[in-house]
């Protein structure tokens, strides 16, 4: 077992399936969500957890995109497309939910001894290389440049991109989120952000480097492992994994007290949105 592999096999996972319910709510109510789960986990209020989530087709900016020049023409061109536009308050540039795209976030605590970033990001490459073990040695690590939301964890198979990696830490608790292009194009995915620059930058030079997108660098697993794959597929191999990784698996919801603090970060959330839309 590597050293990243010992953080997840432990004695006993949380499971929160929302791979269904959250379809039909904001992407904003996930970041609360996963701010709330940071929280227990790393206050050790809940045992370590994993999340599973899909939107309905939204996209998700950073701050610097909301900075483009056009903004207010680039918004447009996104909704347009049949996509609902957030802005979250964090690092990171623009980023595709739709129904073809699961989420993951595993949600541990370092309130025992710390957890560096690269870390985190090591520990997520080793869960996703366990759960496609066909591949498992395939799937790299590394920018690949002309993606959409670039950075070092971004995971593709013979360079083609299919997921993104970022971090949330709150409270002691770390939650390490990655979208998995799964089912429908990369390509097409990769249009919509396309256009978003081009009508934002409009030929415009700015102080940051917006990326310049290559729709052919980006996949999704089922074109990548030539099989029709399904988000429903994938969660089950999820909950599979979780079985041979831990002695025991909670599913479970929020409870009362915990829906409470959840309501609380929900609020902050909205707000922090809000000023970022009005800004």
């Amino acid at each position: 077992m590597s050293y990243y592999e010992s953080f997840l096999t432990i004695p006993e996972w949380r499971f929160v399936d929302e791979s269904m319910t959250s379809r039909a709510r904001s992407a904003l109510e996930s970041f609360a969500m996963d701010d709330t789960l940071c929280h227990l986990v790393g206050q050790q209020m809940s045992m370590p957890t994993i999340r599973t989530w899909i939107h309905s087709p939204t996209v998700v900016l950073g701050i610097q995109d909301h900075r483009l020049p056009h903004i207010g023409d680039a918004i447009p061109v996104l909704e347009n497309a049949g996509y609902n536009v957030i802005v979250r308050n964090s690092g990171g540039l623009a980023v595709v939910l739709d129904e073809g795209v699961l989420n993951l976030s595993i949600v541990l605590s370092e309130q025992d001894s710390a957890i560096d970033i690269s870390t985190g990001y090591e520990v997520m490459l080793a869960f996703i290389r366990m759960l496609f073990p066909e591949v498992g040695d395939r799937i790299e690590a590394y920018e690949i440049v002309g993606s959409y939301c670039p950075g070092t964890y971004d995971l593709s198979i013979d360079g083609r991109k299919f997921a993104g990696i970022s971090q949330r830490r709150l409270r002691q608790g770390i939650a390490v989120q990655i979208y998995l292009c799964v089912e429908g194009s990369g390509a097409e995915r990769a249009e919509i952000i396309r256009d978003f620059y081009d009508v934002g930058l409009q030929g415009e030079e700015t102080k940051f480097t917006y990326p310049s997108i290559k729709p052919e660098v980006m996949a999704s697993l089922s074109e990548l492992l030539a099989m029709p794959l399904t988000v429903g597929e994938v969660n089950i191999r999820i909950q599979m994994l979780l079985r041979q990784l831990a002695e025991n698996i909670v599913m479970s919801g929020l409870d009362t007290e915990e829906l409470e603090l959840y309501t609380f970060y929900l609020t902050r959330v909205l707000e922090r949105n809000k000023k970022m839309l009005t800004r």
